[in-house]
């Protein structure tokens, strides 16, 4: 019995790759940075993508958003805000999104008119690292309030991420969060891995971030 249920996920996870090595040729295609973000629930993650898209907006950029959830629109609704175009996912249950539910839900999407493509994924330090969803860069959050030892509990999500951003620094102090030893923590699951501080707050550590994600499509030869 053990053997045939790791088999079965063998197959749905290859079946996951396959649709996500196309989704990422397609989203390569018209240009797109594509940006999957992770964390626990409550770390900040839909404040800190909303303050991104507004800043990327205002420096004439073209972001747009897709963020998934079990179930409500509310995380599309306020991201909305920032006046780009979002679309909500809601899983019906499901702890992650999955290939297949980006591509269907970018169907009526003019890609090449879009600069940036933001996956909010659903609030889970598990599930989420299994599944690619044709990004080129997966970004794990981790906020001052979860504490420093959430990289050694979850090692798999921040062992398959490229960088780390830290939320909620303006709660540090008062939370006794200490960033030294969650930079260590981070590093010895992942070593080299850029760990990066912000505050969608109060704006602090956002200036590095958009200079990270121009630099990601530098790399990969895209205008910034």
């Amino acid at each position: 019995m053990e053997t045939r249920v790791l088999e079965i996920r063998k197959g749905i996870l290859n079946k996951n790759d396959e649709i996500a090595r196309r989704l990422r040729e397609r989203l390569h295609a018209c240009g797109l940075l594509t940006v999957n973000l992770v964390s626990s629930p409550g770390s900040g993650k839909t404040a800190f993508l909303q303050r991104t898209l507004r800043a990327l907006r205002e420096k004439g950029k073209a972001p747009a958003a897709l963020v998934g959830d079990l179930a409500t629109d509310n995380d599309a609704k306020r991201l909305a805000e920032a006046g780009v175009p979002v679309k909500q996912i809601n899983t019906d249950g499901r702890c992650h999104l999955e290939a297949q539910m980006i591509t269907d839900h970018l169907a009526d999407w003019e890609l090449s008119s879009f600069e940036y493509l933001f996956i909010e994924n659903v609030g889970n330090l598990v599930c989420p690292s299994s599944y690619d969803l044709g990004e080129d860069v997966r970004v794990v959050l981790l906020s001052v309030t979860e504490g420093e030892d959430k990289p050694l509990k979850y090692p798999n999500i921040f062992n398959s991420a490229d960088i780390a951003v830290i939320t909620k620094m303006d709660l540090a102090e008062a939370c006794e969060f200490d960033l030294g030893a969650a930079r260590r923590n981070i590093q010895a699951v992942r070593p080299g891995m850029q760990v990066l501080t912000t505050s969608a707050k109060t704006g602090a550590g956002m200036s590095e971030w958009l200079e990270c994600l121009a630099q990601e499509k530098r790399a990969r030869g895209a205008v910034v």
